[in-house]
């Protein structure tokens, strides 16, 4: 829909960690958008953060009419959308404990930044940082928002993956496929095959699909973020264009269901988590979840990912 819109919102959004690749690929993915007003690149090495900003800024003729610049965290103050994306990675031979423990560390000392920044009381704080559902519930303890303006990216990128996956796998239009993951971003996340369609048909009833493909396809999704990083030394590009598609849901406020990381309080049998379940995005954050039927197993697996999360809180928080 906004694919060709040549209205740009009046909104501002800070990326911090916007020197890195996620956080540079976000912006990028921001001015190809061509919603937001204001694309802000913030990092701990202001030379990066600048040098994405003018890359970004030197083809700004032929893509929108947008202000893109390097800043600092007193930008934050005025932001409408606050994206975190820095982030440390995983030394040889720590274990995913000391990782998380580490991020911890690093992530309470920008919330602290922010915090002494003063976002505005409508800001919106969308954490990519991971791991995001542990960050995310942070966030909603110790920044002061509302819990509804606070958002995890959670399973978004896996659920892109693993549509574009299978769609390459059938040789059919990657947007026709609906298939979505909720959970944790991580080991314990769990595809919804039983509410998938592709092209608005059953996806287990759809020509080409088994049990064997399916199993195949939610293997490698599940894997590609260790791929990219062997492959690459990171994913840069779909997690660019995922954050952008969450920030647009919310400047358009387009009230889409997406797949994002939030405070539960019920839905789906989980309480006193941040994970993913089906959420409403607008231009207020998470404006409410959907609970549908889901198959028993499916339910029961997204259940222990909310037990997973919790046991992981407590033992860093």
């Amino acid at each position: 829909m906004h694919r060709f819109s040549a209205k740009v919102s009046s909104m501002k959004v800070s990326i911090i960690g916007g020197g890195g690749l996620v956080g540079s690929c976000a912006g990028f993915a921001l001015q190809l958008g061509k919603i937001v007003r204001e694309i802000v690149m913030i990092d701990v090495n202001p030379e990066a953060a600048d040098g994405h900003a003018l890359d970004i800024l030197h083809g700004a003729s032929l893509v929108a009419d947008q202000s893109i610049h390097a800043g600092t965290m007193a930008d934050c103050a005025n932001s409408d959308v606050i994206v975190v994306t820095a982030g440390l990675r995983r030394k040889p031979d720590e274990s995913r404990l000391d990782l998380i423990n580490r991020n911890v560390a690093l992530f309470r000392g920008i919330l602290g930044d922010i915090k002494k920044a003063g976002p505005k009381s409508d800001a919106i704080l969308f954490v990519v940082s991971n791991p995001v559902d542990v960050l995310t519930y942070l966030a909603i303890r110790e920044l002061g928002l509302p819990p509804k303006q606070v958002i995890g990216l959670g399973t978004v990128l896996d659920t892109t993956r693993l549509r574009s996956l299978l769609a390459q796998q059938l040789s059919v239009p990657p947007t026709q496929v609906d298939v979505t993951i909720y959970g944790e971003h991580g080991d314990s996340m769990v595809p919804i095959w039983s509410l998938g369609q592709i092209g608005g048909l059953p996806v287990d009833k759809y020509p080409g699909v088994t049990p064997q493909l399916i199993t195949e396809i939610e293997k490698r999704a599940r894997n590609s973020g260790a791929e990219m990083l062997k492959k690459k030394g990171g994913a840069g590009f779909a997690v660019g264009v995922s954050i952008a598609d969450v920030i647009h849901s919310i400047a358009l406020d387009q009230r889409r269901v997406m797949p994002v990381s939030s405070l539960q309080n019920g839905a789906y049998g989980l309480r006193d988590v941040a994970i993913s379940v089906p959420t409403i995005v607008g231009r207020k954050g998470v404006l409410g979840v959907v609970e549908v039927d889901l198959w028993p197993k499916e339910k029961i697996a997204l259940q222990s990912s909310g037990r997973v999360l919790r046991e992981t809180i407590e033992k860093v928080l």
